[in-house]
């Protein structure tokens, strides 16, 4: 299901490109600012986009999830590999069972022994998987990262899904409106490299620190690594450690779902607000027992698609991953490269009991 039309997400896209991913792209580049050869500068190298070339048919494209058994994940891969079915390509999942920093670059290396014409990767860690993907890159294969980017140049394009400064800030704008803007809190993540959580969660600091947030205080950050009983128990255990705990954010579909078990099954129900990153068939349950009011998240099935086609754009010579160059995603409409080859999907939408039974994903 579509959650915004075309025009909207494109009007997004434009205004939140500016405020997008700086932070986290400079802290994970070792470049300096001096340097040119970085980035998209780096991966075009001296190649020339021709926007009105064709796709090209039977192209191979391969996704690398940061865990092959992330329920979320997996509806963003198979929405990418269907993509590829409309474009005359094939598409293929592969990857860890376990979200370690290096647990990617095996699979890296085996989709380059396999000529896949492009790579799209969900990184682990921003730097973990560097080496692979530039060999990837020197033999013609393009590198799409999508959720999680990896540092700029080792890669054409990140598809982001929203702006991350938006992402961060929003849910703590909304904890802080359901807790009246008092108590204790925490975020518990998925794991501590990441590179979309730690953006994230640097953007929810900063909006911690504006004055309406005095009466709050962050009093740690936990860590599930995207596994469902090591997030249940991290919930158990910040309760025990904090019993006074008043909030959590929980910025992973994993993570939150599994907090929302403990919680309603605690004393806590009811008492604890919890927040986050879910998608609806996983929360539904909660929202309706009480025992979460609210969460946020974009159309995974959309970032699939998009990310699936921005790859076949890459690989077909329509784009290059330089700032400017447009390209179409099939049904989603056109978007527009920007800063750093990031293209961002959209708006997250916020789910509660109104409106989450309109949606299914």
């Amino acid at each position: 299901m579509m959650l915004r039309n075309a025009a909207g997400r494109r009007a997004v896209a434009t205004a939140a490109t500016a405020v997008s991913l700086a932070l986290a792209l400079t802290a994970c580049s070792g470049t300096t600012k001096d340097s040119k050869d970085t980035g998209t500068e780096k991966a075009a190298g001296s190649a020339k986009a021709d926007p009105n070339a064709p796709l090209k048919k039977g192209l191979k494209i391969a996704f690398l999830p940061k865990q092959i058994n992330n329920p979320y994940e997996k509806i963003v891969d198979e929405a990418g590999i269907a993509a590829a079915k409309e474009y005359g390509g094939t598409g293929k999942e592969v990857g860890p069972s376990d979200a370690s920093a290096s647990s990617q670059v095996s699979y890296i290396n085996t989709l380059i022994q396999q000529r896949q014409d492009a790579i799209l990767v969900a990184a682990n860690d921003p730097n973990a998987v560097c080496g692979p993907l530039k060999q990837a890159m020197k033999k013609d294969i393009k590198v799409v990262a999508y959720d999680s980017d990896t540092a700029k140049d080792c890669r054409q394009l990140f598809i982001n899904q929203a702006s991350s400064e938006e992402i961060g800030r929003s849910l703590v704008q909304h904890l802080g409106e359901q807790l009246n803007y008092k108590g204790k809190v925490a975020i518990l993540s998925a794991t501590q490299n990441a590179t979309n959580q730690n953006t994230w969660i640097e953007f929810m600091k900063e909006e911690l620190k504006l004055p309406k947030y005095k009466g709050m205080e962050l009093v740690k950050v936990a860590y599930g690594d995207d596994a469902d009983q090591k997030s249940f128990q991290q919930t158990q255990g910040l309760m025990q450690a904090y019993p006074d705990l008043k909030g959590i954010i929980s910025p992973t579909t994993v993570g939150i779902a599994a907090a929302a078990r403990y919680l309603s099954d605690s004393s806590y129900k009811g008492k604890v607000v919890l927040n986050g990153l879910g998608t609806p068939n996983q929360m539904r349950k909660y929202v309706k027992d009480g025992t979460v009011e609210q969460f946020s998240l974009w159309n995974p099935e959309e970032l699939g698609y998009l990310g699936s086609y921005a790859a076949a754009a890459l690989a077909s010579g329509q784009i290059t991953g330089a700032e400017g160059e447009k390209f179409k995603a099939g049904k989603l409409g056109e978007y527009t490269i920007g800063k750093d080859g990031e293209v961002i999907l959209g708006e997250p939408t916020v789910f509660d009991a109104k409106n989450i039974d309109e949606f299914n994903f």
